[in-house]
């Protein structure tokens, strides 16, 4: 892609984002950086199921379709129609399934194990509840020595993640927003 179609496809995704602000969480796309950092624990010498949450225009969803097997499936889930609409367009690969519905409803859509999560959704807007709720959840539908990635804006959310998950770290990468990324392992 030229960098004068990614910097206009990058201002429309600021747009819809900054629209969206409350069901995204997110002002801008993740940065390279960041995506090929969610991305370090998917296996790749095997055939996984990965299941990615909030995945806005496909930019992580393209990072993870890169890494994993021919073999492999990809259940990604987006709120918002019109960025799966845009993804069903732009990124046409058998691997990946678009699910228009929350990471809430993620373990009464996919009924197998999952080798790992990878989140863009905004922990900030939901109740603690709801919060808690999608990370048990998550914990309970991944296999042994899986991981769940999250990315988030803020460092706030990191204990909730910690009361679940058996092995927890964060990692932070300075830019406008500063990012950070919690991997998170099930034992």
């Amino acid at each position: 892609m030229s960098n004068k179609k990614r910097l206009k496809q990058k201002l429309k995704t600021s747009l819809e984002f900054s629209k969206n602000l409350f069901v995204t969480g997110a002002i801008t796309e993740t940065s390279p950086k960041v995506e090929l950092e969610i991305c370090r624990h998917i296996p790749r010498n095997r055939d996984v199921i990965i299941v990615e949450f909030g995945m806005g225009h496909g930019n992580i969803t393209k990072a993870i379709l890169n890494k994993i097997s021919p073999n492999s499936k990809l259940y990604s889930f987006e709120v918002n129609k019109e960025f799966c609409d845009y993804v069903r367009k732009s990124i046409p690969d058998e691997r990946l399934e678009i699910i228009t519905d929350g990471a809430e409803n993620m373990s009464k859509l996919i009924n197998e194990k999952i080798d790992g999560i990878i989140s863009s959704i905004p922990f900030s807007f939901f109740s603690k509840e709801k919060g808690m709720s999608i990370i048990q959840n998550a914990y309970d539908s991944l296999s042994t020595e899986a991981y769940y990635s999250q990315v988030l804006y803020t460092k706030f959310n990191f204990k909730k993640f910690q009361m679940i998950f058996d092995v927890c770290e964060i990692k932070k990468f300075y830019g406008i927003p500063t990012e950070y990324i919690y991997h998170c392992q099930k034992k």
